[in-house]
């Protein structure tokens, strides 16, 4: 039970693998197999379709993701501080990548929803699920960070999805041009995009 349970993990492991260095619609199941190092004809016994396995990628991907996410943003620190902490976390990602590759991976969910959501309703209804959950941790930071004075949001839903959506922006960017520096304006943009006020702006607000 325990190598069948194994050949599973690397399975996923290697799926994983392919699909951030290349994409999703070009691996076959073969292909998989072989970087895993199991037969063609385990696959079917761990995963009914190659759509359920990259499900089963997104699904651990973001297990991962959202618990460092709510690590980071629910500390003591400020709200803007745990916010900006969330994007020195993902250029870390983004450059220790690149170090370990030599490119820059983007993010997973971002080059899947290019890649796939016009192609299968299921994996698009997975990545809202997802991006929404982004921006319900990110809108509960900028909420407290409203109610200190520290922004001007008028809607702090929509601000959130603004930051989600920079922040995939830029990443994109780091992609395409395989340079961590795009994502450098990130945190004086997403100030400008809250209307983040300054140390004496909020004091005479108070």
């Amino acid at each position: 039970m325990g190598r069948t349970s194994d050949a599973g993990e690397r399975i996923l492991a290697a799926a994983r693998s392919l699909i951030e260095l290349r994409g999703y619609s070009a691996l076959g199941v073969a292909e998989i197999c072989k970087a895993a190092g199991v037969p063609k004809g385990s696959f079917y016994y761990f995963y009914e379709s190659k759509e359920a396995l990259v499900l089963a990628v997104i699904d651990e991907h973001w297990a991962n993701q959202e618990r460092s996410w709510r690590q980071i943003l629910s500390g003591e620190a400020e709200p803007l501080q745990r916010l900006r902490r969330l994007f020195e976390a993902t250029m870390a990602t983004q450059s220790a990548g690149q170090q370990s590759c030599g490119t820059i991976s983007g993010c997973l969910f971002g080059n899947l929803t290019l890649e796939m959501s016009n192609q299968t309703e299921v994996i698009r209804g997975r990545l809202q699920e997802i991006f929404d959950a982004q921006v319900d941790l990110i809108e509960t930071v900028i909420a407290e960070a409203l109610a200190r004075g520290e922004v001007t949001v008028a809607d702090t839903r929509e601000a959130a999805r603004s930051v989600v959506a920079q922040l995939e922006g830029h990443v994109l960017f780091a992609k395409l041009y395989n340079d961590t520096e795009r994502l450098g304006p990130l945190w004086s943009n997403c100030l400008a995009l809250l209307g983040a006020r300054t140390p004496a702006d909020v004091t005479a607000a108070r």
